[in-house]
């Protein structure tokens, strides 16, 4: 099945997804103009973007079981996908409000969308939205799963990561508060604790430890003699990777444009404790931090200036050169994952076939979707 194919046949599990969504709308005798509101909500917000952390639910169950799918097996790996894609919206309609961004994926953030409608600056529908659309979550886990043995799992994952996201999201938000930004403060200690709890959890451990409880893989089990705590293995390899996604992810809001991004990058306006800007505070010379404390997360009228003087330090192949850091970082990190991939205890082909055993190729799979990423 091509890319292609894959993406429209998960998307066709939205379109049932948030038709029951909205028959349940209109099941608690929700107002019409409630019910289209919320609607919208899911329309815009959901289904955008690459859908990698949804996709990888599906792809990890099929690794597992190592077979073609069912109907109801491929349903029940893409709602949990789309639960994922539903609390990855809650965290960027909320994030976007924090950060007062103006564009996701191409597009107006959800909350500014009220603005272009002649709306008026209706913060307050943007942020019950947001809540709505985790709510949304625990509404599809309870009317799909309840009666499954792997239920209260489910609902300990979303609940856990969730938590971790928002502590992440918490120390983010105090190191680098947007009215008070101290750029000395940032380092790159702080920038990996922010980016495994605000990033990590939720967009690779997540995919994977759902996809591990559909298939019955156990806390514990033995194999060749040998205790292995899959869980623990999972999480041992999937942070260091989301880690790694995320200082892609600042270095493409740096280096990248809207058109390959999908967004205006922001990071340096907003003083954010990228790992940019914690490379080269680290790196860099007292000439080029004081160039930082002066220009880095400085809004106003010539914050676009304020903004490209930093840039060019950044690109500068005799000085910083963050380019030519980022590309080594990205070798050594790839490898380092690979090398962790590798020391997974593999079962035999007669294990393979239960599903309820890790696989290499699990991690393989979603280390490919990222790397070498150009959005």
């Amino acid at each position: 099945m091509s890319k292609a194919d894959k993406r429209n046949k998960f998307l066709a599990v939205f379109e049932r997804i948030r038709e029951e969504l909205i028959d349940h709308m209109k099941s608690e005798k929700m107002p019409e103009d409630a019910v289209t509101w919320f609607n919208e909500s899911l329309i815009y917000n959901v289904p955008g973007g690459k859908l990698n952390r949804g996709i990888s639910v599906v792809d990890t169950v099929a690794i597992l079981l190592n077979r073609p799918l069912t109907d109801d097996e491929y349903f029940k790996a893409a709602l949990l996908g789309w639960c994922i894609e539903l609390l990855q919206a809650f965290f960027l309609v909320s994030d976007d409000m924090m950060d007062g961004s103006i564009s996701r994926r191409g597009q107006p953030c959800w909350y500014r969308v009220h603005d272009v409608k002649g709306l008026g600056k209706v913060h307050n529908v943007a942020i019950n939205d947001s809540f709505m659309l985790e709510g949304a979550i625990y509404h599809l886990l309870k009317t799909h799963f309840r009666r499954e043995s792997y239920y209260v799992d489910l609902l300990e994952l979303f609940q856990e990561v969730t938590y971790k996201t928002e502590m992440g999201q918490l120390v983010d938000l105090i190191t680098a508060p947007e009215d008070n930004i101290d750029i000395r403060k940032y380092n790159l200690d702080k920038h990996t604790f922010i980016v495994r709890y605000k990033t990590a959890f939720y967009s690779f451990y997540l995919s994977v430890a759902l996809a591990m409880r559909m298939c019955g893989v156990p806390d514990v089990y033995e194999l060749n003699g040998k205790t292995i705590e899959p869980y623990k293995e999972a999480d041992r390899i999937l942070i260091p990777m989301g880690e790694f996604f995320q200082v892609q992810d600042d270095y493409l809001d740096y280096h990248g444009t809207e058109e390959e991004i999908g967004k205006i990058g922001t990071d340096i306006i907003d003083g954010k404790c990228s790992w940019c800007v914690c490379t080269a505070l680290t790196y860099g010379t007292e000439a080029q931090k004081q160039l930082l404390y002066e220009n880095y997360g400085k809004k106003g009228a010539d914050q676009a200036v304020r903004e490209q003087a930093v840039k060019d330090m950044y690109n500068d192949e005799q000085g910083l050169n963050i380019p030519k850091r980022y590309e080594e970082y990205q070798r050594k990190a790839v490898a380092e994952i690979n090398a962790m991939i590798d020391q997974v205890p593999e079962p035999g082909a007669h294990e393979v076939v239960k599903g309820n055993r890790l696989r290499r190729d699990a991690f393989r799979a979603f280390l490919s979707k990222i790397t070498d990423r150009k959005a």
